[in-house]
């Protein structure tokens, strides 16, 4: 399973919070490509390689992605438990990037198996500091798993 250490899928139908998710990484500098999907059922097609993205490779997985939860179609949750039943993407990090406040979906969403849950900021510059975050804890700090050809000997230390 390779990873496109360079791509972020986002996964937002709100098209304000979409440009703003996209200057945000503008402005901090985060030059990755950036693929965006509107819709649950979109990212799922996008990730297997299906429906209108039939010509992707679905072995070439994002080095992160952006999810929101409040989605058509299918929503964040539902995508999420797809995303971690398939086992090319089982391990592809997973950012919850919503405007939802509540409890119970922050809960369902590591529980589901998200690696970590920001609420969307109100105000720009404190999203533009959120974003910078992410970036470079996930794009930069963090550090993938090992390639498919490694072995569990290979990869102590």
């Amino acid at each position: 399973m390779p990873i496109a250490p360079r791509t972020i899928l986002l996964v937002e139908d709100n098209a304000d919070d979409e440009e703003l998710t996209l200057r945000a990484l503008a402005r901090n500098n985060i030059s990755n490509e950036v693929i965006v999907v509107r819709d649950g059922q979109e990212a799922v097609d996008w990730l297997e390689g299906c429906g209108t993205y039939s010509s992707r490779d679905p072995n070439d997985v994002p080095a992160l992605i952006l999810l929101d939860l409040k989605l058509p179609k299918l929503d964040g949750i539902e995508v999420l438990r797809r995303l971690r039943a398939n086992p090319r993407t089982a391990i592809v990090p997973v950012v919850i990037l919503t405007s939802s406040k509540e409890d119970r979906d922050r809960t369902s969403g590591y529980l589901s198996g998200a690696n970590s849950y920001v609420q969307k900021p109100v105000d720009f510059t404190s999203f533009v500091d959120a974003v910078r975050q992410l970036g470079m804890y996930w794009l930069v700090l963090n550090e993938p798993p090992p390639g498919p050809n490694a072995s569990p000997s290979s990869t102590r230390r």
